[in-house]
């Protein structure tokens, strides 16, 4: 039986370094541990938080359950052939690292997602993307524990629903379920994507004449260590908010307002606007409000700079999303999980 430990500190376990107490907390290292712990009746009433790397949560409060820590580790070739590889990993892998073992690897289809923080298991949750690149252009299928039956399942791409930073378990599936391992389908054969953002212009600063998966994945992690804080110096969650996606014809009329917006076209029908433009011609870059604020190199941040609290936080998202909704009749939504 794993270590359940009592009134646990969880400021070392969320990247905002929000200070919030767990009535209970255990780490399970395999579907085995996980099952001992849920089925030990002291813990069956008691409402449960799984955590991978606690990059992309907000702790509203104290959390009064059990917070479980995957930790189930692993990475394994599921099939191959002479263009495509299979890989497994376990749903408490690091994601930043699992990725840089495919590009250790040579295996091309991650490496825009480079220095994603976070967990293996949490990628499909969210469909975390980057520079053009989801997590549903890889994915295969996963594990995922039902926590009701404490039966394994298996999720299809299909049945995982995924679309923009969302997934069946944000929702449908939201507290139902615990993801095991996923499988990702990448490339000994790499087509490159480098069409989205500064990768180009990126590579080019670094001298690369031939592309490669290392040298993309390189690029990535520039651009990303430039615009983003370090959660090790500064508590973040990386982009608090999810980059809205509205009608042409609305974009249209913001245009004429505001000729400078920059857009990204979905469909015929659809574009996508950065949130990170609307939130700085809002007034927000930089702004600071006792010990929390908005990143002073990327407006899509919220920083804790020490001492903030998960609530000070939700508060100064909303007042975020009601200026800009007045200034540009858009509505930008968190693809942080506010947790009470």
């Amino acid at each position: 039986m794993p270590e359940i430990k009592e009134t646990i500190s969880l400021k070392p376990y969320n990247t905002f370094g929000l200070e919030a107490k767990a009535k209970y907390f255990a780490i399970f290292k395999s579907v085995e541990d996980l099952e001992e712990i849920l089925r030990d009746q002291r813990f069956k009433n008691e409402k449960k938080l799984f955590l991978g790397g606690g990059s992309n949560i907000l702790l509203m409060n104290d959390f009064d359950g059990l917070v479980l820590k995957n930790e189930i580790k692993g990475i394994k070739i599921v099939s191959e052939n002479s263009e495509k590889v299979v890989l497994e990993a376990g749903g408490g892998e690091n994601w930043h690292s699992f990725v840089l073992d495919t590009i250790e690897k040579n295996l091309s289809g991650l490496e825009n997602l480079s220095l994603i923080p976070g967990t293996v298991g949490a990628a499909p949750m969210q469909n975390i993307g980057a520079y053009g690149i989801e997590i549903k252009d890889v994915f295969v299928e996963l594990e995922a524990l039902n926590l009701e039956t404490l039966e394994v399942e298996r999720f299809d791409k299909e049945k995982c629903n995924f679309g923009y930073r969302e997934s069946y378990f944000k929702h449908q599936g939201n507290g139902k379920y615990v993801i095991l391992n996923v499988c990702f389908e990448l490339s000994k054969k790499p087509i490159f994507n480098v069409s989205y953002g500064a990768i180009k212009d990126t590579l080019q600063q670094m001298g690369v004449k031939k592309l490669s998966v290392k040298a993309i994945s390189d690029a990535v992690i520039a651009i990303r260590k430039s615009k983003l804080p370090d959660p090790a110096e500064i508590g973040n969650s990386g982009s608090f908010f999810k980059n809205p996606e509205i009608e042409k014809s609305i974009y249209e009329s913001v245009k004429l307002q505001y000729p400078e917006i920059p857009s990204y076209p979905i469909d015929e029908k659809t574009v996508k606007v950065p949130a990170g433009w609307l939130i700085e011609q809002a007034g927000w870059k930089g702004k600071r409000i006792g010990d929390i604020g908005v990143h002073a190199k990327q407006a899509l941040v919220l920083v804790n700079y020490g001492g903030g609290k998960g609530q000070e936080i939700a508060d100064l998202a909303s007042e975020i999303q009601a200026s800009v909704l007045e200034k540009f009749g858009i509505t930008i939504n968190p693809e942080v999980n506010f947790i009470s």
